[in-house]
């Protein structure tokens, strides 16, 4: 009984001597300082607008050449198949031979 009294003092008084100040998060957000910003972005604005040429010009994206045949592009497909499949086999086989020692 003395153990769970003693923890809860201790508990207790830990918590007090966190919770010390008198302000709150209100506090932080009072209008002089949150006002500050809205007035700067209300002020006039000394610069005139200015157009932009080329804001409606449309350009045609770049494609790449690809100068490869159907039948070269499923051949690299595959090998590169292959070669995650000797990977995952080599990788495997290390698995094995780690647990096996």
């Amino acid at each position: 009984m003395k153990f769970r009294f003693t923890v809860l003092a201790a508990g207790s008084i830990a918590l007090a001597a966190c919770g010390g100040g008198n302000e709150d998060a209100s506090m932080e957000a009072e209008a002089d300082t949150v006002e500050i910003t809205a007035d700067e972005a209300l002020a006039p604005v000394n610069e005139m607008p200015v157009e932009d040429p080329n804001a409606n010009v449309v350009t045609a994206p770049a494609t790449p050449v690809d100068n490869t045949t159907e039948e070269e592009r499923i051949q690299e497909a595959g090998d590169s198949a292959a070669d995650t499949a000797a990977a995952a086999m080599d990788a495997m086989a290390e698995d094995s031979a780690d647990q096996q020692n």
